[in-house]
């Protein structure tokens, strides 16, 4: 299921599944992050989001693990707690040890609610490949093993048809819509994601649930509208829905017109694409009118 195109290293599985698990074996081993999929082997969901290799951590004790922060750009160590099951705890994440040995490791993601852990898994699976490994085995190219596999290109292309075909089907793109004032009156601010701990770097909002902030100076009247828009394969701009709490026909009918007035008319927009696919997707829009003064 993980890296087809890979020479696999043996794996050798844990002992005794309900152990208390050590990492003494592979105490000072680097390892990589090389793929990231789910049980039926798709790095990507229907909403358009997609697992991604990320980790580089090394084992430093049986309570310690340092992992790379690719915002400071340095290891960082973090306090390691073992559970039974073959399950520990590190940078704020529940991770389940399904093989172990000094070439490779695969872990699993487990969900914690308040102070349960829930031992079943998520069924989402890290693969880990030891540097010595990928530089003596594979010669430091891990470009097909992390890689989207060909079973997520065609799973891309049936949600793509049928975004293309309903737009209420809309899914996110990997590489979202890009948004280009063609008047100096209008500027467009696209909300950018920093990667810190709180949010285990991931910046997976950038393209789940992009947001641009637009001003429109000279304005025919002071206002300020949130709504979300589809845009289509060929960049035209379908009204979404409020993303204010209201039913004021109002909003939404004042909110299509700055949509249908300004928009439409000052904005080019360059429609989403996942892996290379043109697709229907939506994004968010906080637009604010300045009249003039």
């Amino acid at each position: 299921m993980f890296c087809l195109a890979c020479k696999q290293p043996p794996v050798v599985k844990h002992n005794g599944v309900k152990d208390l698990i050590s990492f003494k074996p592979v105490e000072g081993i680097s390892y990589t992050e090389i793929a990231r999929r789910m049980e039926d082997g798709l790095s990507f969901n229907k909403a358009g989001y997609q697992l991604e290799p990320q980790w580089k951590m090394k084992f430093v004790s049986d309570d310690s693990v340092s992992i790379y922060s690719p915002t400071k750009k340095q290891f960082i160590n973090f306090p390691l707690t073992r559970g039974y099951d073959s399950i520990f705890n590190t940078a704020r994440t529940w991770l389940k040890v399904k093989v172990m040995n000094k070439d490779s490791m695969i872990t699993e993601l487990i969900d914690a609610y308040g102070d349960s852990v829930d031992t079943h898994g998520t069924r989402i699976f890290m693969t880990f490949y030891a540097d010595n490994y990928v530089k003596n085995t594979l010669h430091g190219d891990l470009s097909k093993c992390k890689s989207p596999s060909l079973k997520d290109t065609a799973y891309i292309k049936w949600l793509a048809a049928a975004a293309n075909k309903d737009p209420d089907r809309a899914f996110a793109a990997r590489q979202p819509v890009q948004i280009k004032s063609k008047n100096r009156l209008i500027s467009v601010e696209k909300r950018i994601t920093e990667p810190t701990l709180l949010n285990n770097f991931d910046t997976s909002d950038d393209y789940m649930a992009p947001s641009f902030y637009i001003v429109i100076n000279n304005a025919h009247s002071d206002f300020t509208y949130s709504f979300s828009v589809l845009v289509d394969q060929q960049g035209q701009m379908h009204y979404g829905k409020p993303l204010i709490p209201t039913t004021s026909e109002y909003y939404i009918e004042h909110s299509k017109a700055v949509m249908d007035g300004y928009l439409k008319q000052y904005l080019n927009l360059t429609p989403g694409t996942t892996l290379g696919i043109t697709h229907t997707s939506e994004i968010a829009v906080h637009v604010t009118g300045k009249p003039r003064a």
